[in-house]
């Protein structure tokens, strides 16, 4: 038997391996020790072998309630994930299962690989609407990208999305995927109204270095970058700074900023009522945008989500109230689930990447239903 997480986005400790029937097992803690939940790691051995997996320090992890009604998911193709039997008892995580192959490997979601992040930048450059701009580099020296598509017209609005400020909310990019490729999809009229209306700015992976590092929710010194937008620096946040720095420059008429939620099993925005500067006119916006959102996934609710600021009272350091504050302008933190979509359960897959693409296709319909009022 062979537990191996040397690779991009990998994230195991192996205590104990003498048996299969009682692999111990570590998750490794983002730098600075404050965060972890993330793992993902591979595991050969015989066909036909049962396994069992104890991940024995999950009950310290960030979020012990998100193991609760979870399954971890695994794939031996790396393109089809499916759910495994697992269970948390006593602060320990255990994923059973019997090998169909020589190999598999196992993680907390769906990983969205730097490899496949590269791909994407990669394929979208081609196309005659989308520009590749370099913000500047993270801690670690890697790229931040942004992805502009339209053409730049100062007269229509200005579309921000953002994903992976937590780098193990991997589901946030393969939203950004699936959003991105309708947008630039010619066939399709949705896209095609929106980019006679709007410019979109796009950022698929805020946190490059996290990601490749297999951190749940910070950067390469710890640094959780959804806590650092109103004062970001090249210090400990570069990656907000060049955003925050750019967003000056062009303007936000809607912001997105995707993420994952550990414990809820449900697909929710979190808005930004709690602003200082909040109006009767951003409600309706947001009530505008929360509707046509309902209308265009079945995957999406607005019954359970966060409880919403008092007025006044929103945390400035998080991106989508610091740029709903900012810029007076219709922002919104959109949450998908870790675990499944408990109204509408798939037991096989949970919630995936496939269901993440169709939300970003989604999330396109509700901006084209607002995007005449965002000026």
């Amino acid at each position: 038997m062979l537990i191996n997480a040397n690779f991009d986005g990998g994230n195991i400790v192996v205590i104990n391996q003498d048996s299969p029937e009682n692999v111990q097992l570590e998750i490794r803690p983002d730098a600075g020790g404050e965060f972890y939940q993330w793992f993902n790691f591979k595991l050969q051995g015989a066909v036909g072998q049962r396994y069992t997996l104890n991940i024995t320090n999950a009950g310290t992890a960030s979020y012990p309630k998100g193991w609760e009604e979870y399954q971890a998911v695994a794939t031996y193709d790396r393109q089809q994930w499916f759910r495994l039997p697992t269970r948390y008892q006593d602060g320990v995580l255990t994923i059973s299962l019997e090998l169909d192959c020589d190999a598999i490997q196992i993680a907390y979601f769906a990983p969205y690989s730097y490899e496949r992040h590269q791909d994407l930048l990669s394929a979208v450059q081609v196309h005659p609407l989308v520009a590749l701009e370099h913000l500047g580099a993270t801690l670690d020296g890697r790229d931040m990208t942004l992805v502009k598509v339209g053409n730049g017209d100062e007269d229509k609005a200005n579309i921000w999305i953002t994903a992976r400020q937590h780098p193990g909310e991997t589901m946030a990019e393969w939203l950004v995927e699936g959003l991105i490729n309708s947008l630039l999809d010619s066939d399709n009229p949705t896209a095609k109204s929106l980019l006679d209306k709007a410019n979109f700015y796009i950022v698929p992976n805020m946190n490059p270095d996290g990601s490749v590092r297999g951190h749940l929710r910070t950067n390469a010194i710890g640094v959780n970058l959804n806590r650092e937008w109103q004062n970001p620096s090249l210090e400990k946040s570069p990656e907000v700074y060049y955003v925050v720095e750019k967003m000056k420059q062009t303007g936000v008429d809607l912001y997105y900023d995707v993420h994952g939620d550990e414990g809820l099993p449900y697909v929710f925005l979190a808005g930004c009522e709690g602003v200082p500067s909040h109006t009767p006119r951003l409600t309706q916006l947001q009530d505008k945008f929360v509707n046509a959102l309902l209308m265009a996934s079945a995957d999406f609710q607005n019954e359970f989500g966060y409880a919403k600021d008092a007025p006044g009272q929103a945390n400035l350091t998080v991106a989508s109230n610091w740029v709903a504050e900012t810029f007076s302008c219709l922002s919104n933190t959109l949450e998908m689930p870790f675990k499944d979509n408990a109204n509408m359960l798939d037991p096989m897959s949970g919630w995936s990447p496939e269901r993440s693409i169709y939300l970003g296709e989604a999330s396109l319909l509700a901006m084209l239903a607002v995007v005449e009022e965002l000026r």
